[in-house]
Order: structure tokens, then sequence, then C-alpha cells
């Protein structure tokens, strides 16, 4: 009899071991798989959700967001209530600040393939913009938002024909030129829907 109890003692010892190990096992691989996370994972995930988070960027805005597309290099939001699509480079986020549920489920694992338009680069979409002929507003991190009409997007600048947004671009309606890096623009905030993106 005390062999038996011998015998369920050591096998229940055993099991908990292995039980332990697994779980420290299965704690490793999350962490490794966590750690091969990117930014565009985790805003991939959030955007699926529209979900709404606090957006910090260079220069300092804040922003009440709602996450609407992914972009390769930038994210498509509607921000503090304007349901106009603002166009962010991945570049002029500082910090996104979201409740703890959407941290955590920005971690899961990515579902499907990521579709063409999470393949578009910023330039390609800027690109789409002038094409369309579509007004714009664009935020620069230090400097006063323009507006106006993009005539054409570079590698890694866009030329602007500054005008009202509520005039056509016009040659009597341009009030002059800009060509601005990519690497200043904060945001650009399409005027009109016209199907972009």
């Amino acid at each position: 009899m005390e062999w038996d109890h011998l015998f369920d003692d050591l096998e229940g010892q055993l099991a908990a071991e292995w039980e332990s190990e697994r779980a420290a096992l299965d704690a490793e691989s999350e962490r490794l798989r966590i750690s091969k996370l990117t930014l565009h994972d985790r805003l991939r995930s959030m955007t699926a959700g529209e979900n709404r988070v606090l957006l910090e960027l260079t220069g300092g805005e804040h922003w009440d967001a709602v996450l609407r597309v992914m972009g390769a290099d930038w994210v498509g939001v509607s921000a503090s209530g304007d349901p106009r699509l603002r166009l962010v480079p991945l570049s002029a986020v500082t910090t996104i600040g979201s409740d703890h549920g959407v941290l955590l489920s920005s971690l899961s694992p990515a579902h499907g393939e990521a579709g063409l338009r999470e393949r578009m680069t910023f330039g390609f979409v800027l690109r789409d913009v002038a094409r369309r002929r579509t007004p714009v507003t664009i935020g620069r991190a230090d400097a006063d938002p323009v507006q106006g009409t993009i005539d054409r997007a570079g590698a890694d600048h866009l030329d602007l024909a500054v005008h009202d947004v509520g005039e056509p671009r016009r040659t009597r309606a341009v009030r002059g030129f800009r060509s601005i890096p990519f690497a200043a623009l904060a945001w650009v905030r399409l005027e009109s829907a016209s199907g972009v993106v």
C-alpha cells in the first residue's frame, strides 16, 4: 500500500514538473513572438476594429482619432470628430495611447495576408492624390498647415500648388508653390473623399 502512495506522489511531482516546464516554454515562445512584432503589425490589428486612440505626432499635436486604414508606412485616421481622412506617415507618430484592451488585442497574431492597400507606400498614395487633383491640407511638424493641390509626388518629396481648398486649382487661384520633403510631413488631410484609398 505504501508503495502505491509513493509512486502516485512521484507521478504527481513529475506531471507538475512537466507542466511547469511546458508553461515556461510557452511563455518564452510568446515573448519571442512579441519581440518580432512591429508597430505596423500592431496598428494593422488596431485598424481592423477601427479603434479609437490618442495619437501624438511630431510637432506636439494630439488627436482623439479613429484608425481607419493601414498602409505600408502610413496610417489613415479620422481625428477629433472630423470625418475627413488624414494620412499620417508612421515616422510622424510619436505615441499611440489606447485602452488596455485595445493594446492587448493588438498583440494577437495577424490574420491572413496583408492586402494590396497595406502594401501601398505613402509616396504611392500621394501620387494617387495628385492624379485625382484632390485638395489637401498638409500639416508639417514645425510650421503652420498649408492648403492646396499636390501637383506631383516624387520619391521623397511633393510639389504643392498653394490655394484655398474651397477653390479649384486654377492658375488665378494659385498663390505659390512649395516643394515639401516627406520627412517634414506630419499629416495630409484629404479635403474631399473622391475615392482615394
